[in-house]
């Protein structure tokens, strides 16, 4: 049998990927793209793991003197000798990831910068020696990367923001040939900024680095950037004109980050998954790339990989563990009535449909729920559903994991929020201890209304159940003295939660209904008979429970019924 190439996990660089035979997908169609189309700068935008740090590394052992030119063998960019013999190997090239730039406040993040843009310049250190250049210039070299006492780099805010410049220009002059620069995430700096406070000088910082580099550089061929956010011109690009950007509502190069239903359906048939294909398409795929569907690479390669250990294994999110998520939980804090009612329409797998700002700055995020809306499009929790119409674009949640993070963070949400305003909640949970159905009712609907609905209307009447089932048993969790279980095993089946007062010695049997057609008092009564008939109270009273409260809760939209024996 044929050994089947490794795949490469969380790998991103194309070097190590061609060297050691790891499966790849062919995307260096986009070099003759990026030629043909030339411009003199280049800035493409797409969520995280979609594979634009992979693209970079591609772009710079393809340009860069001195490079393998055996890694292109067989690969699609090879057909076209022409390019080849006048662009591979033929450029200096300075390639750097601001990812890494953060810090709790400036200073670190500008020494962040420091260390990414001087470790980029030693890389040169062995052809810009003193003998290759002028004393002039070897003095500005010596500024990019000499350290301080703490063996860090010194530069100096003035040489930092000319850093791109200079290193270009020495490159030149030893090459005599013009420079490829490559940023990877070049708004990660900003986005870090505006958490951390201190968001106006890194804007004022980037504008000079950037400014410096791309706009006034006479010793640049071109330059590709890469990031999540169209930062907005007038923010770090202001007077750039020979300056194109494509976002995910472009047609152009979108096929070349994400996989196409092509390339995944090939990938499947070569490590024999292809069973496996609705739920990879269900749960991974759903992005639309100006009419082009996109599966989010990370996720396909993260799960063909555990599918190679585990055949039975079951699809995971990938995607939640490679951030925080806080984007959706700063949407949803904010949302109001109408918000909250378009979010679980979505989450129901509608759509909205919402007027799209792509040029932003970090600053406007918090100016209005639009801008976030715009947000979660860009950094792919939305995606496009057909055209644009009169300038809205419909949005919908790509796939079954992003669904399941947005499930996640509103569940954690409504977790804070009850746990907020204590009083409130502990007055609702201790109405169950005194019997007071009328106080549970009012409580319960109460949490409803408040909660941002995620059950799945066209799912059956068991997991419609097991929704409020989930609220009513986070409810319970804050109260102290209780011990609380669910689909615990007693008498002769399994209730859905039972509770032990243990200060009251108080035992509370629920059993939880969905009301089809709002039918509160049938589905009440089922409950209360299902109590009684599989004797769920026998568990509390072996337990030393001396009262015991039967509740029948009947559910159905965001109202409620409760009917107690």
């Amino acid at each position: 049998m044929e050994k089947k190439k490794s795949l490469p996990m969380g790998m991103e660089n194309f070097e190590r990927i061609q060297n050691e035979d790891f499966y790849y997908i062919d995307k260096t169609g986009l070099i003759k793209d990026l030629l043909e189309n030339k411009s003199y700068v280049t800035l493409f935008t797409r969520p995280r793991r979609f594979g634009k740090t992979l693209t970079m590394s591609m772009l710079k052992y393809f340009f860069e003197i001195g490079s393998d030119s055996t890694l292109f063998d067989g690969l699609e960019i090879a057909k076209e000798k022409r390019l080849c013999d006048e662009y591979r190997g033929k450029f200096p090239v300075i390639s750097v990831s601001l990812k890494g730039v953060s810090g709790i406040n400036f200073n670190e993040a500008k020494a962040m910068l420091r260390g990414i843009i001087g470790t980029e310049a030693l890389r040169f250190e062995g052809i810009l020696q003193k003998d290759s250049l002028s004393e002039t210039d070897y003095q500005q070299y010596k500024q990019l990367i000499m350290l301080d006492n703490n063996c860090e780099f010194a530069m100096t805010d003035g040489q930092l923001k000319n850093s791109f410049l200079t290193l270009s220009r020495l490159l030149q002059r030893h090459y005599n040939q013009k420079v490829i620069i490559l940023i990877d995430e070049y708004d990660v700096p900003l986005y870090k900024a505006y958490r951390s406070g201190y968001y106006d000088e890194m804007v004022e910082l980037m504008r000079g680095l950037f400014g410096q580099a791309l706009k006034t550089n006479d010793s640049l061929y071109l330059a590709v950037l890469t990031g999540c956010l169209r930062i907005s011109k007038e923010s770090i690009f202001t007077g750039m004109n020979n300056f194109n950007v494509y976002t995910v509502k472009d047609m152009q190069y979108n096929q070349y980050f994400g996989f196409t239903d092509a390339e995944v359906t090939e990938m499947l048939e070569y490590y024999s998954f292809m069973e496996r294909s609705d739920v990879i398409k269900e749960w991974y795929d759903g992005y639309h790339f100006s009419g082009l569907d996109i599966y989010c690479p990370w996720d396909v390669i993260s799960y063909c990989h555990a599918l190679k250990m585990n055949f039975s294994i079951m699809p995971q999110n990938y995607w939640v563990n490679t951030s925080s998520n806080d984007i959706i939980r700063k949407f949803i804090s904010k949302a109001k009535s109408v918000t909250k009612s378009e979010i679980e329409l979505l989450i129901d797998g509608g759509s909205v449909k919402k007027k799209i700002r792509q040029e932003l700055t970090y600053r406007d995020l918090d100016t209005n729920i639009d801008n976030l809306w715009s947000l979660l499009f860009t950094t792919g929790y939305l995606t496009q559903f057909g055209e644009d119409n009169g300038g809205l674009t419909e949005l919908v949640i790509p796939n079954k994991e992003i669904r399941w993070i947005f499930v996640e963070q509103i569940q954690e949400w409504f977790a804070e929020e009850t746990a907020r305003d204590s009083t409130t909640l502990e007055q609702f949970c201790k109405a169950f201890e005194e019997n007071n159905v009328a106080a549970i009712e009012e409580g319960f609907t109460f949490y409803l209304k408040k909660m941002i609905s995620i059950r799945d209307t066209n799912a059956k009447k068991e997991r419609k159940e097991n929704f409020y089932h989930g609220i009513l048993l986070g409810l319970f969790s804050n109260m102290d003295g209780w011990i609380i279980m669910s689909n615990a095993e007693t008498g002769d089946g399994y209730s859905d939660i039972l509770v032990e007062a243990q200060d009251t010695e108080v035992g509370i049997v629920v059993e939880l209904k969905y009301a089809e057609n709002a039918a509160f008092d049938t589905a009440c009564k089922n409950a209360l008979e299902q109590i009684a008939d599989r004797n769920y109270e026998e568990r509390l009273l072996d337990d030393g429970m001396k009262t015991i409260y039967r509740y029948g809760i009947a559910c159905y939209k965001k109202r409620c019924r409760v009917v107690s024996e």
